[in-house]
């Protein structure tokens, strides 16, 4: 009897004991969950403090580098510019859809970003100072350097890194470099093997304006012009670039000066305008008559690969490199 007693009484205490961890538990868990974030302070193009209560869920891009690398972060954009023109023009990071289309890089419209609520806009140095003196009114904004041609790999890294940091995605934003880093050592030893090493390689794009063909070279303050260095090929170009995104003028006259090396050029398909080597150049006389045309050393890269892009565009850009110089 008495062990029976006993018995009862630990079965009782026992649920007791097991009721008042019930009664706790959840009780914290929800005091944890309703506890806040801590706030993130970024700095911006300009040495501004931007303050944000938290990571940043819905954000808005106004330009495809900041959009490219959104996506690639894991952060799907609630808005974005020109979106026909990005689908065109950067594929390595595609957009699965639900963005809303802001209007242009140049002139977003702050009705329909307004209309998104965003907890973010991230803009860059590109857009003009009264349309971010707008934005502000709008939304948190950071406004990013758009390009640094003193060091265009490194200006990439930080925007990356930054755009990590406002929304919680540190530890992806690390993968993404590492990656890119072990992206640039496979291909320069790929290069090598083909027995490009050094090699000179030129890279430009080009368009048709007003019936003649405008030429603009990627010196080695452009971001592809770094890019290829890390690969281990020489950047030919002596034209000067400018001292953001490293670009050049010239026509194909200009090109005469390059004397023997690879040509590499980037156009889009949605845009006519935009190839004018496989266009009104190829009937060109001064054209047909250059070294590397001549020994069939001009490599069209395929369509989609930003130039101006992230760590994706730029490991895509290398693939498409590494392939033409195989070939």
């Amino acid at each position: 009897m008495k062990r029976t007693l006993i018995t009862v009484a630990a079965v009782a205490a026992a649920a007791l004991s097991l009721s008042a961890c019930g009664t706790t538990e959840p009780a914290a868990d929800k005091a944890a969950a309703k506890k806040p974030a801590e706030k993130i302070t970024l700095t911006d193009a300009h040495g501004a403090k931007v303050v944000l209560d938290g990571p940043a869920k819905k954000v808005v891009g106004t330009e495809w580098n900041v959009v490219e690398n959104l996506v690639a972060l894991g952060v799907q954009p609630a808005g974005v510019a020109d979106i026909k023109g990005y689908t065109a023009w950067d594929t390595a990071a595609p957009l699965k859809g639900g963005a809303k289309d802001i209007g242009t890089r140049g002139e977003p419209s702050m009705d329909t970003i307004a209309a998104l609520a965003p907890d973010l806009v991230i803009a860059t140095t590109d857009l003009p100072p009264a349309a971010l003196k707008q934005l502000r009114k709008v939304a948190p904004v950071l406004e990013l350097k758009a390009a640094d041609a003193a060091d265009p790999i490194g200006r990439m890294t930080d925007d990356i890194n930054t755009i990590a940091q406002a929304t919680g995605t540190t530890a992806q934003a690390d993968k993404l470099l590492k990656d890119f880093d072990k992206k640039l050592a496979d291909g320069k030893k790929a290069i090598a093997d083909a027995g490009h090493g050094g090699a000179q390689f030129a890279f430009a794009d080009g368009y048709v304006v007003s019936g003649q063909a405008a030429i603009r070279p990627y010196t080695k303050g452009s971001l592809i012009g770094a890019v290829n260095e890390k690969l281990g090929l020489k950047t030919p170009w002596t034209v000067p670039g400018d001292k953001d995104y490293g670009l050049g003028k010239t026509d194909v006259e200009g090109l005469t000066k390059l004397g023997d090396v690879q040509f590499a050029y980037i156009g889009n398909k949605t845009d006519k305008d935009s190839n004018p080597f496989t266009g009104m150049l190829a009937k060109d006389a001064v054209w047909k008559s250059l070294p590397f045309v001549k020994k069939g050393n001009v490599h069209q890269l395929p369509d989609g690969v930003w130039m101006f892009g992230g760590p994706l565009s730029m490991n895509s850009y290398v693939d498409s490199v590494v392939t033409a110089l195989k070939k």
